[in-house]
């Protein structure tokens, strides 16, 4: 009997290995309240969640000062070190930034999604990384707010604050630009840092001769006591004093107390995406045979309550795709 029972122990303890799911961690740039991390880890989820280990670690980044975010590199790098996983995906530019070159050591697989700037400028291409890149679809919402608002409108402010993501999709769609036209209509583009400069531009937009206004992102606002603004304040505040209609270009700032929508991007597609690349690379693939991609899935989303707010119709070449909000 006492010969038995190790025997026993063993064969338990190696079937338990032999069943046990691989492990994938999930490194997010942001945290997991954010509506667009909280889209994309629902698509994870959803895809690989039956068959894989998912865990995260949320950076913080967006709310959190720069200061800040070398502590926040450490602590994913040792939650890395700790749970050993199979693969690793880097959510957002700032987790490829700071753990991309760390993890270009390591033989773990790298997935990364929602990537605003060229991934070559946080790491060398090929090598262990692949993913998804998120490009917001500039050129699509304005044409369709030149068919939503009526007369086209000549001039939109398009705003965003200055964190990372904001300078990188700038720097990709925008050629660092301020100002393009895009379906004849004439775009400038503003990256604003400061709360009160922001609340103070949103109020001038009508006195300085726009039609409309865009809302990028708005996540990394400072106050006077450089404390952070909640994104949720912000986009309400600009849904409730903006003197123009609001639209936007993600699916997470599209809502009654939001703005009225547009041609979107959305966490979830993304999230897709990149299970499929995850999936390749566990099935033997390498990711240097995995080229980048973009992901352009977007879509129509609409608020009917601010539709109605601002008096606009949206024609039915596009009412009949679009999701609505509310």
């Amino acid at each position: 009997m006492k010969g038995i029972l190790p025997a026993c122990l063993i064969i338990i303890f190696a079937a338990t290995v032999a069943t046990a799911a691989p492990s994938i961690l999930v490194i997010e740039s942001y945290e997991s309240g954010n509506p667009w991390d909280r889209s994309y880890l629902d698509a994870l989820q959803t895809e690989l969640g039956g068959q894989f280990d998912l865990k995260t670690f949320e950076m913080d980044t967006k709310r959190l000062p720069a200061s800040t975010h070398s502590a926040q590199t450490e602590k994913a790098w040792q939650i890395y070190r700790q749970t050993s996983p199979q693969l690793v995906i880097l959510g957002d530019d700032n987790a490829l930034k700071y753990l991309g070159p760390r993890l270009l050591d390591s033989k773990v697989p790298v997935v990364y999604l929602g990537i605003n700037n060229n991934p070559e400028d946080y790491v060398p291409t090929g090598h262990n990384l692949t993913g998804i890149l998120e490009r917001p679809l500039f050129e699509f919402c304005l044409h369709t707010i030149g068919q939503v608002v009526q007369p086209t409108p000549k001039r939109v402010l398009v705003l965003f604050d200055n964190g990372t993501t904001s300078r990188a999709a700038v720097a990709e769609a925008f050629k660092n630009n301020t100002t393009q036209l895009i379906s004849n209509i004439l775009v400038e583009l503003k990256l604003i840092g400061d709360w009160d400069d922001w609340q103070q531009t949103v109020k001038d937009a009508q006195r300085q001769g726009f039609d409309a206004i865009v809302v990028g992102l708005y996540h990394t606002l400072v106050d006077q006591q450089g404390r952070n603004v909640p994104a949720a304040q912000v986009l309400q505040w600009t849904s409730a004093n903006s003197p123009l209609p609001p639209f936007t270009f993600w699916d997470f700032s599209v809502g009654s107390e939001k703005t009225i929508g547009g041609f979107v991007l959305s966490g979830l597609e993304q999230g897709k995406a990149a299970a499929g690349v995850v999936r390749k690379i566990l099935a033997g693939t390498a990711p240097e045979d995995i080229p980048p991609t973009v992901g352009k899935n977007g879509k129509f989303v609409f608020s009917r309550h601010q539709l109605r707010k601002w008096n606009l119709t949206v024609p039915e070449q596009i009412s009949g795709k679009a999701q609505w909000m509310d």
